[in-house]
């Protein structure tokens, strides 16, 4: 009898292995779980933050919606003598050059959001690729420079698209710390939201034609600065080598 027992319970231990493994298997939400799971995260997960020890916290823009407000937005980032990083979707950059030429011209880095928008994981790796390839064109077309960063539409990912992207040679960012500014808060509730979330090495995100994204800035930025932080753009922020990326999206030195 005793015999039995301990056969039936490794028989359901076996079984809850089994079944966690095949869980962990999914692809859940877009993310690589299997790949974490069986040791392969560093290639199959973007960036979401940086470990360091330094202070330093990037500032993003995700731009494709209208333009009004983005002059504001580079003279409030000159104020506060800060970096930062725009995400544009090629679209964008066509019905605005001279203003992707003012953002540039400031020494605010650019990288691409795409080039129409789309949920890259409905698309097949060949859509992926005309995405990026027409996006980055497109900027480089009117900047000159090259682009190394992406920042995937609704920050939707899989395997493909991550495995696509390191093999042009381009960083996939995400962020840890988002400002919600797409929801229409205030600006203080920007504000108190970023301070409540902010770390070393968090990477923000904020939406160049959000509601209250000229409140919300001044008031983020005079936040961080008084905390001791220093603003920066991704490409300052992040490792250009020598790293991985663990299981939760943090880049790490090896």
């Amino acid at each position: 009898m005793k015999f039995v027992v301990i056969k039936k319970r490794g028989l359901i231990l076996s079984l809850v292995v089994i079944v966690s493994m095949i869980l962990l298997s999914l692809d859940i939400g877009g993310g690589a779980s299997a790949s974490v799971f069986f040791g392969n995260a560093p290639r199959l997960v973007p960036i979401y933050s940086v470990d360091t020890d330094e202070k330093r916290v990037a500032i993003t823009f995700d731009t494709a919606w209208g333009a009004d407000k983005t002059v504001k937005i580079l003279e409030t980032l000159k104020e506060y003598n800060v970096g930062a990083t725009f995400f544009t979707v090629g679209f964008w950059v066509e019905d605005y050059p001279d203003m992707v030429k003012l953002i540039d011209e400031q020494n605010i880095e650019i990288g691409t959001h795409s080039n129409t928008h789309p949920d890259f994981v409905k698309l097949t790796e060949e859509q992926m690729r005309l995405e990026l390839e027409t996006s980055i064109n497109t900027i480089k077309n009117v900047t000159g420079k090259d682009v190394t960063l992406f920042r995937a539409p609704y920050g939707s990912y899989n395997n493909t698209m991550l495995n696509l992207t390191e093999s042009m040679g381009l960083k996939t960012i995400q962020w840890d710390v988002d400002t919600l500014d797409w929801k229409g808060l205030s600006g203080v509730e920007m504000c108190e939201r970023v301070m409540s979330k902010v770390k070393n090495g968090s990477i923000i995100l904020c939406h160049n034609n959000s509601d209250n994204i000229l409140d919300g800035l001044p008031l983020i930025l005079e936040r961080l600065i008084n905390a001791g932080y220093e603003v920066v753009s991704v490409g300052e922020l992040i490792y250009q080598d020598n790293y991985y990326i663990d299981n939760l999206g943090v880049q790490r030195k090896n």
